[in-house]
């Protein structure tokens, strides 16, 4: 019996890699992505200290210089987090282009390995075949013998 050689393999091989190239920079987009999310939550934490700081400095003896730092403050927060929401939408489209790049060839993969499974059963039925008929010759070469010696 015959080695069975799929004529794409080098194709399905080249796939793989890829697949799994597109997994690592599926990674680090969820990673970065991550981080531009921590980084946002921080910005947000900061602003609330920063707007019940505020509500502190308008209580008791009003410190002019204070309130207006501290109001300062909040605007810049407010700056940076609008800025970190743009970067976290960005990181965001990243990501949704590396799970679609990802599915596109995961989808790649499994038709050629559909078509190598088919190819694997046409081979086998060709085997088979092939068997067969040589079993049939063999019978009646046997067969053929036997009779031109009675």
């Amino acid at each position: 019996m015959a080695v069975f050689r799929y004529s794409l393999q080098s194709i399905l091989d080249i796939k793989i890699k890829m697949e799994n190239q597109a997994k690592q920079e599926f990674g680090a987009a969820r990673s970065a992505l991550s981080m531009e999310q921590e980084i946002l939550e921080e910005f947000c934490h900061r602003k609330e200290f920063y707007e019940q700081n505020a509500a502190q400095l308008l209580t008791g003896a009003l410190r002019v210089r204070e309130i207006e730092e501290n109001q300062n403050a909040i605007l810049h927060m407010e700056q940076n987090i609008r800025m970190q929401r743009e970067r976290v939408r960005a990181a965001e489209e990243k990501v949704e282009a590396a799970r679609e790049h990802l599915a596109e060839i995961a989808r790649d993969i499994k038709t050629h390995e559909a078509l190598k499974e088919k190819a694997f059963e046409e081979y086998i039925l060709e085997e088979n075949r092939a068997e067969s008929k040589a079993v049939d010759e063999l019978t009646s070469y046997t067969y053929g013998k036997r009779k031109a010696g009675e």
